[in-house]
């Protein structure tokens, strides 16, 4: 029994169902085709040329991402452009690509809820619930709200996210010893939730890609902010989603091999 793409996507849709996406979104197989056979398998956040070409030494003719490559229809495909290339280098080397996006965020066990795991908070609240009827009103959504049991001041806080999600250097906003009770989760970019999650009655949010003017404003309003970055509030979780989907590649009874990429990294660097 050969595993196919589309073993991919059925165990794809089974964990986190398309239908989940948000409207602006583009999800499932990018590049390729479904009745291809799966050699191995990629993990990574992003589609970039080197993870291209690590799945090219890694003889893996599937890469799967969070991020999807195509987030709208392109005009063309060619060399002149940076995705045209990449699609063309899919190709070229009959490797599919396939991402799962705001689907695994949104769902029940998926990226916001690993990373909620790893910080060791309980949801209590979706900041923006699924409106998908019969399907997950009240556990699936974007955003997680935690009420602590024990309050805990903002600076332990920013040594938690440092330590639990592995990571060097965080940006924060916020006086050290303000007393959290109330936090929101979003992984990767957040800003757009942060009204939301305020009307929740938060006192610190944490996630990634914030801008000046609205932490700054939400400083004001006694609302602290932990930018922990885009990557490092969802790589860790894509190292559970590559778990999670080894155990179940192995359960229906094939044995082809998950890859975490050693190459995806965020592009930002730190001095």
């Amino acid at each position: 029994m050969y595993l196919r793409v589309e073993d991919i996507h059925n165990i794809i849709e089974k964990y986190a169902p398309s239908i989940l996406k948000e409207s602006y979104d583009n999800v499932g197989l990018m590049v390729g085709d479904m009745k291809s056979e799966v050699t191995s398998i990629l993990i990574a956040l992003d589609c970039t040329l080197e993870v291209i070409e690590e799945a090219k030494q890694n003889k893996c003719n599937l890469i799967l991402t969070h991020h999807p490559l195509l987030f709208k229809r392109p005009d063309s495909v060619t060399t002149d452009t940076l995705t045209g290339r990449k699609i063309i280098e899919l190709i070229r080397n009959n490797i599919n690509l396939y991402s799962a996006h705001t689907n695994l965020d949104s769902v029940k066990g998926g990226i916001n809820d690993i990373i909620m795991e790893l910080l060791q908070l309980t949801c209590c609240h979706i900041i923006d619930p699924s409106e998908i009827k019969n399907y997950g009103e009240d556990h699936c959504g974007i955003g997680r709200i935690s009420e602590l049991k024990v309050p805990i001041t903002l600076g332990e806080l920013c040594d938690k996210v440092k330590n639990n999600l592995n990571i060097s250097t965080l940006r924060y906003s916020g006086s050290e010893s303000q007393i959290i009770n109330k936090i929101a989760v979003i992984n990767g970019s957040g800003e757009s939730y942060f009204n939301s999650a305020k009307l929740l009655g938060v006192e610190c949010i944490i996630t990634g890609d914030t801008t000046y003017h609205y932490v700054s404003d939400f400083q004001e309003e006694g609302i602290a902010v932990i930018d922990a970055g885009h990557f490092e509030t969802e790589w860790p979780a894509m190292r559970k989603i590559a778990e999670v989907l080894m155990q179940k590649i192995e359960f229906d009874g094939f044995c082809n091999t998950v890859i975490l990429s050693k190459v995806n990294r965020s592009p930002y660097k730190y001095k």
